[in-house]
């Protein structure tokens, strides 16, 4: 057994029996020769395996943000009512086990849950109990779960849609014929096209510096990790244009050298696997995938899918390599860039979902066609997903240099109030900057918009998004670790009416410290937006903090103080006659 196929194993055992037994972990420690400690290591980080027996049946409750405000507690309470358990809790029923979990892309269906990894969207208390009792009658899961496919609700005119126009599978790779390595690299960096991940890296760079490179082996990773609460943009890539994402990947690897793929797709996508090996199978039988693609001498790809298990951090690069390695997923140190020393040590190129389908649709319609949209550093368009207090959720190709405005009038947004571009970790804007306009010049976005009214608690989104980086954070880094705790602490103050103005600039202080300490991208930017919006919603938090800082480090809780007390009492009196 080689270490690669870690997690492929794993998965195995919590498939076939709910959970991973000390036999398993001893039986693959012995064929891997390793300790048992440090398999144990890897089992424990991933959030999607178990070591204590589950129920057949086991449901991940979404308890993001937008789960939140869209009646979360109401459907938790509905499961646990209709199967008897308790969420976090093993309990010894055969049929179900309840626990939470973040974003699991469907923000724009909320309250949405996953049963077996099958999606069950916009979810009420009377839908929970039909779908219990269905499940208890032994109906099967992939007839009764919900069509997760989200809504594509805005296009531009159709002479500036670039993603979802209509799609011929081979017709970009084609062109590969008539161009070699180096022409079509150029026609990539030709197109500015930089990274749609986060991190606007340009793609051309990175590709050229994997070109260049003398590694024996070459690989191409798409992130199909897309964990980032309240985004679902590459799900619906995947779901609708899955051989626009390969087509990519293959660009990737004519260019590169690469001989090898793999798509990186994250658990909570399990119901796009049987589409995404579909397809994969229909490139193969085509001469797409495989040797000498398209009678290319020496030109020979070939793409695996491999199945995260649940770690936020995975999203990136150096950390999805290391699950990918069959490890923790934990961030490397930035000595090396994976094109350098990646996958297994040889030269990697990571891209995210959107990247690949970008990089497809240059060489398919040209670089001066990709020109002709969007602003002077930002060519062509982006693909966002928008949801919250919007009529329509959803998803939206736009063009850049589109106004926030413009988009809050597309989606319908209803008081817009607290704007959180690009997830949590992303920035927040407040009702002055509508006039902002999506683009590098201005207000960068990776893909997510969610909309939050004036009615909304900003002190709950922020305490919702500390508590997601508190329990994502992989814990390799003490700040990230020990600060997001801290942080999340801080709120818990401002909610319970006790926070001062040292507290606030305590929360300054600290996101600096993680800013400025953290091994990797997520760890840098988790605080981003709670500092952020102690400036933007000044006035907001000056209403809540009090102007004494006395006897507030603890806050005393009366009804717990006396409570075995007044137990006892209860229990010593005699019945009412």
């Amino acid at each position: 057994m080689n270490r690669t196929g870690l997690l492929n194993k794993l998965w195995e055992f919590q498939n076939k029996f709910g959970y991973i037994s000390e036999n398993a972990i001893a039986q693959i420690a012995q064929k891997l020769n390793v300790s048992k400690i440090e398999i144990e290591g890897v089992v424990s980080f991933y959030h999607f395996f178990h070591r204590r027996p589950t129920g057949k049946y086991i449901i991940y409750l979404n308890n993001s943000i937008i789960s939140e405000f869209k009646g979360f507690q109401q459907i938790k309470a509905a499961f646990e009512k209709e199967t008897g358990c308790t969420f976090g809790c093993y309990d010894e029923n055969p049929l179900f086990s309840l626990f939470e979990t973040s974003c699991i892309g469907l923000s724009d269906q909320e309250p949405a849950a996953l049963i077996n990894f099958f999606p069950f969207t916009n979810l009420t208390a009377e839908k929970v109990k039909t779908i219990i009792q269905q499940l208890k009658n032994g109906n099967s899961l992939r007839f009764i779960s919900s069509n997760p496919t989200s809504k594509i609700q805005y296009l531009p005119p159709e002479d500036k849609t670039i993603f979802y126009r209509k799609y011929e599978m081979g017709i970009t790779l084609k062109k590969l014929k008539n161009h070699t390595p180096d022409e079509i690299l150029n026609l990539i960096s030709a197109a500015n096209l930089e990274g749609r991940g986060g991190a606007f890296f340009p793609t051309a760079k990175k590709w050229k510096s994997s070109k260049d490179s003398v590694s024996t082996k070459k690989y191409i990773i798409c992130n199909a990790d897309e964990g980032e609460p309240g985004t679902f943009k590459d799900k619906s890539l995947l779901n609708n244009l899955s051989g626009l994402v390969i087509e990519g990947m293959i660009i990737a690897a004519y260019i590169s050298g690469a001989t090898t793929g793999f798509i990186y797709l994250r658990a909570e996508y399990l119901h796009l696997l049987e589409k995404i090996e579909n397809t994969l199978r229909e490139f193969q039988v085509n001469n797409l995938l495989g040797n000498d693609i398209l009678g290319i001498p020496k030109f020979n790809f070939n793409i695996q899918i491999q199945i995260g298990a649940g770690a936020y951090v995975c999203g990136e690069e150096s950390a999805l390599i290391e699950s990918l390695e069959g490890k923790r997923g934990e961030a490397r140190i930035k000595k090396y860039f994976p094109t350098e020393y990646g996958y297994l040590g040889y030269s990697t190129i990571v891209n995210n979902v959107e990247t690949f389908a970008m990089a497809a649709r240059i060489i398919e319609l040209g670089t001066h066609f990709i020109s002709t949209i969007g602003t002077k550093e930002s060519k062509g368009t982006k693909v966002l997903s928008i949801c919250g207090d919007v009529a329509k959720p959803g998803i939206y190709e736009i063009e850049w240099g589109m106004t926030m405005k413009e988009i809050l009038h597309l989606c319908q947004a209803t008081s817009p109030h607290f704007i959180q571009i690009s997830g949590p970790s992303g920035i927040c804007i407040n009702e002055t900057e509508f006039d902002r306009k999506i683009c590098k010049e201005d207000l960068i976005c990776g893909g997510s918009i969610m909309v939050f009214n004036n009615f909304r608690s900003i002190t709950k989104i922020l305490e919702n998004y500390t508590a997601f980086f508190k329990e994502e954070s992989c814990g390799v880094c003490t700040p990230c670790r020990a600060g997001n705790q801290i942080l999340h602490e801080k709120i818990k103050k401002i909610k319970k009416g006790i926070c001062t103005i040292e507290d606030l600039a305590e929360i300054k202080e600290w996101g600096k410290i993680i800013k400025l300490t953290s091994r990797c991208g997520l760890g840098q930017f988790s605080a981003n937006t709670l500092v952020m919006a102690l400036d933007k919603f000044e006035g907001y938090f000056n209403q809540k903090i009090i102007k004494t800082n006395e006897n507030l480090n603890v806050e005393f809780d009366m009804e717990a103080a006396v409570y075995n007390y007044d137990s006892l009492i209860k229990d010593t009196q005699p019945p009412n006659p």
